[in-house]
C-alpha cells in the first residue's frame, strides 16, 4: 500500500472544510439535524424531501463519507440505503465491520442534487460547515472517502480516485483513504483479481487492519 500520497488542488469547499476544522468546529450532533433542516445555504434545499444526515454509530472510529443522497435516501432520510448502500454494507461485512455498529456514515452534501447529478463546488462549500461538525463530533481515527466527489470535497483533489484509491493520507489528525464508490462497483461487478471490486476489498482489508492495530492518529496537517 502506498502511504501519504501528495494532496493537490484547493477548491472552495475543501478550503472551507479544512479551515473550519483547523479553527475548531463545534462538535454538536444534537443540533445538527435542526440546523440542516433550517439550512437554505444553497438551492438544493428547494427540491429535497428530507435532509439526509447520517446513520451508524457516532462513537465509531471509522467514518464513511459519500457524495450525496439519491432518491431512496431522500425519501428515507438515511444515507446509503439503496443498492449502493447495500453493497457498501456487504463489503464492510466481508472484512468484519458492521455499518451500523462500527461506522458512522454520511455524505458531503445533505440534500439530494436533482437527477442524482454530482453536487457543484458551491453546493459542497455550502455544506462544508455541517460536514465539519460531523467530523469534529465523531472524531474518527479513519475516514473512508467513497468516490471522486468525496475525495474532492474533503481533500480537494479532483479526478484522482483511480490513482489514489487505497492510499493513506494523513489529514487533520486522522487517516484518510479514498476508495471506489459502491455505485461504480455495481457497474463493474467482476470480482476477478485486479478488478475494481477486488481492489476495493483489498482496500477495506487494509482499513480493518489499521483499525485493529489502533495506531495513534498522524500529526495534524
Amino acid at each position: 500500500m502506498a502511504k501519504n500520497g501528495a494532496m493537490a488542488g484547493d477548491p472552495l469547499q475543501a478550503s472551507l472544510l479544512g479551515d473550519t476544522l483547523a479553527a475548531g468546529a463545534t462538535p454538536n450532533l444534537e443540533g445538527l439535524q435542526r440546523s440542516c433542516q433550517d439550512c437554505r445555504r444553497c438551492g438544493l434545499a428547494a427540491g429535497r424531501q428530507q435532509v439526509v444526515i447520517s446513520r451508524g454509530d457516532p462513537a465509531a472510529r471509522l467514518m464513511v463519507i459519500g457524495e450525496g443522497p439519491g432518491a431512496q435516501e431522500d425519501a428515507s432520510g438515511r444515507p446509503f440505503v439503496g443498492r449502493a448502500g447495500q453493497l457498501l454494507d456487504q463489503m464492510l461485512a466481508s472484512v468484519g465491520l458492521d455499518s451500523e455498529r462500527d461506522a458512522y456514515v454520511c455524505n458531503v452534501v445533505k440534500c439530494r442534487p436533482p437527477d442524482n447529478r454530482k453536487p457543484t463546488a458551491q453546493e459542497m462549500a455550502a455544506c462544508a460547515p455541517w460536514l465539519a461538525v460531523q467530523i469534529a463530533a465523531v472524531n474518527p481515527a479513519i475516514v473512508l472517502l467513497t468516490g471522486a466527489t468525496a475525495l474532492e470535497g474533503v481533500l480537494g483533489i479532483k479526478g484522482g480516485i483511480s490513482r489514489l484509491r487505497g492510499q493513506w493520507h494523513p489529514w487533520q489528525g486522522r487517516w484518510v483513504m479514498p476508495v471506489f464508490h459502491p455505485s461504480y462497483l455495481l457497474r463493474n461487478p467482476s470480482r476477478q483479481q485486479g478488478s475494481p471490486k477486488w481492489l476495493t476489498w483489498q482496500d477495506l482489508k487494509e482499513v480493518q487492519r489499521r483499525l485493529e492495530q489502533d495506531q495513534p492518529p498522524p500529526p495534524t496537517l
